[in-house]
């Protein structure tokens, strides 16, 4: 093990998010593992671009490409090109961890290199479900989206079986995997560095409003937390940004939501005291693959209002460590205000949730448990050989 040469590759850095924590993370496992990329862009990540300084980032020809930050979604196609360029002959073990395409999977290794790929969810514009993009607004781009999804449908799945081991992020992308790549995976949850959250929890006095911890973008339900908070008269603080904010705002101002506050980007010790400080986390995304940030919450001692649907399953434990609401498909304001009500029933933050055991639920989905799973698998292979 002390003798692998490891390089770890993902789809691009140009935003951080759930997968780029996760590649952090891998990065501790191996610090010395250069990372392979399509494109990087410091400049996009702002505050979060000094994560990855002093790291080894190679990139592909498309880093060079006029106007590559614009062209980067268009460009997907040649996404198996960008990384079969990169020579990776001279490592042992390949780590991939994609983001949002899914391609980093494609490079190419020796037979005798141990691939692994980390999968957050086959790409979720490939296979119908709802992502920040809309493609479809405009005939035309309706129509080419259609025919290159066509061909990258394709490609994922060709390049999905050159991994020699698929790693989900949750059995509900265990299920897609085995569903559009028909190969099983090896389940290992999203790391959270719970020493970050390990600051207790606020006396229950304090806890004085709702929580949407989130990007503001389609696909993520916001909307309809602000429409549920603004006709029940809750409190509500909305932290994130995105495309969607201008909109949430309007929305809010038609319902006469005085309480909703939007507090834009926040800073980790903000996130975490927002968290700490919140009656409830809540979230509405449509078939979210994990949700990490529902961890978070729990974290801390907060629980998590939550659709009965995707990796909420596996992260809120219903009655206990939040309230699971609706079912499969989109979330409604009725389902969520109907939650709202229900949360309230059971006594709220004042008596009804215990936030031990929010913070016993989030401990399944620590940093070191990830470590040493990922660890365990890459020596169970070279024990084997």
């Amino acid at each position: 093990m002390k003798n692998l040469k490891v390089a770890l590759v993902h789809d691009y850095l140009r935003e951080y998010g759930g997968a780029e924590r996760v590649l952090e993370v891998l990065h501790e496992i191996f610090p010395q593992a250069p990372l392979f990329t399509a494109y990087y862009n410091p400049e996009k990540l702002g505050e979060n671009g000094k994560r990855f300084a002093g790291w080894d980032i190679r990139t592909s020809w498309f880093q060079k490409f006029p106007f590559a930050n614009r062209l980067l979604s268009p460009f997907r196609i040649f996404g198996p090109m960008m990384f079969e360029s990169f020579d990776l002959s001279e490592y042992d073990l390949v780590i991939s961890s994609s983001s949002a395409t899914h391609l980093a999977k494609a490079v190419i290794t020796k037979p005798e290199t141990l691939h692994l790929s980390y999968i957050h969810t086959p790409p979720r514009f490939l296979y119908g479900y709802v992502t920040s993009f809309n493609y479809k607004k405009h005939w035309w781009t309706r129509i080419s989206g259609e025919i290159i999804n066509h061909f990258m449908r394709i490609y994922d799945f060709e390049v999905s079986q050159r991994p020699d081991i698929l790693i989900a992020n949750s059995k509900n992308i265990a299920a897609r995997i085995k569903k559009f790549y028909r190969r099983d995976s090896v389940v290992i949850y999203p790391p959270v560095d719970l020493e970050l959250f390990a600051v207790g929890h606020s006396p229950l006095a304090a806890k004085s409003y709702f929580l949407v911890l989130s990007r503001l973008v389609r696909g993520k339900g916001v909307e309809v937390v602000v429409e549920a908070c603004g006709k029940l008269g809750l409190p509500l603080k909305v932290a994130g940004t995105g495309p969607q904010l201008d909109e949430l705002k309007a929305n809010s101002e038609k319902l006469k939501a005085k309480s909703t506050e939007f507090l834009g980007w926040v800073s980790d010790e903000e996130r975490i005291q927002l968290l700490q400080n919140a009656k409830a986390l809540i979230v509405a995304a449509e078939d979210e693959d994990f949700g990490i940030t529902s961890i978070e919450a729990q974290a801390v001692g907060t629980p998590v209002i939550a659709p009965a649907s995707g990796g909420f399953l596996e992260t809120v434990i219903d009655g206990k460590t939040g309230v699971l609401y609706g079912g499969p498909g989109v979330a409604t304001a009725d389902d969520l205000m109907e939650a709202l009500q229900k949360f309230s029933a059971q006594g709220g933050p004042s008596s009804g949730w215990d936030p031990e055991d929010c913070i016993k639920n989030a401990e399944k989905f620590s940093k070191e448990r990830f470590k040493k799973e990922i660890l365990e698998l890459v020596k169970n292979h070279y024990g084997k050989s």
